[in-house]
């Protein structure tokens, strides 16, 4: 048995690789620099509990590949309450040809976004950093992601505003997502299933003209 080990390991590290040259493209060293930056720097703060390094990618990274899916080419985006830069950092070195800016009110997660931009290896794009709640943005983007962020009625009356018009919130959920959308007019679910992913459920609410 202790034989099987090391292949079973080897074969788990090919298949993430795969993924992750499938996934991104031209951008393996930049989100491999930003997984190490998570385990590290992301951990050390509390922005990422103290178990989940062995889980970043299938957990944290990967999971935010679905919503790519609905991403028009060269839309503008803003992620908010972005946190640890997730979705939005992923988003960003998934799709380079998107602008990304990653919203998040408090300072300490902010100083972290502003390091992790900078420690990203080869990054050819930039991505920026504002610090504030989204009730107080005056600006609006194509679309707005958030991830637990807050319950989809909530989210939607602190975000509305920064929504384009004929642009849409995408918010990433997970197997309750069914029920957040009572009440919320325009609501619909996306079940998003990539190969070698976890299925992903994002509820979108398009603003109309």
């Amino acid at each position: 048995m202790e034989n099987l080990q090391p292949e079973s390991v080897s074969s788990e590290r090919v298949s993430r690789e795969t993924l992750i040259a499938k996934y991104f493209p031209g951008q393996e060293g930049s989100i491999h620099g930003f997984a190490e930056f998570l385990v590290g720097a992301g951990i050390e703060r509390g922005l990422i509990g103290p178990r989940e390094g062995e889980r970043i990618w299938d957990r944290h990274i990967f999971n935010c590949l679905p919503v790519t899916q609905l991403l028009p080419n060269g839309a503008s985006l803003f992620d908010i309450g972005s946190g640890a830069g997730l979705p939005g950092i992923v988003i960003a070195l998934a799709r380079p040809d998107l602008q990304v800016t990653l919203i998040e009110p408090l300072e300490r997660r902010v100083e972290f976004l502003n390091e992790a931009v900078v420690a990203i290896p080869d990054l050819p794009f930039p991505i920026q950093v504002l610090r504030g709640r989204a009730q107080d943005i005056k600006k609006s983007a194509d679309f707005v992601t958030a991830r637990a962020v807050a319950p989809l009625e909530k989210l939607k009356k602190m975000s509305w505003h920064m929504v384009k018009t004929g642009g849409s919130l995408l918010a990433m959920k997970g197997e309750s997502a069914a029920s957040e959308m009572v009440g919320v007019k325009g609501a619909e679910l996306h079940e998003i299933k990539l190969e070698g992913i976890e299925l992903g459920r994002i509820i979108s609410v398009r603003k109309g003209a």
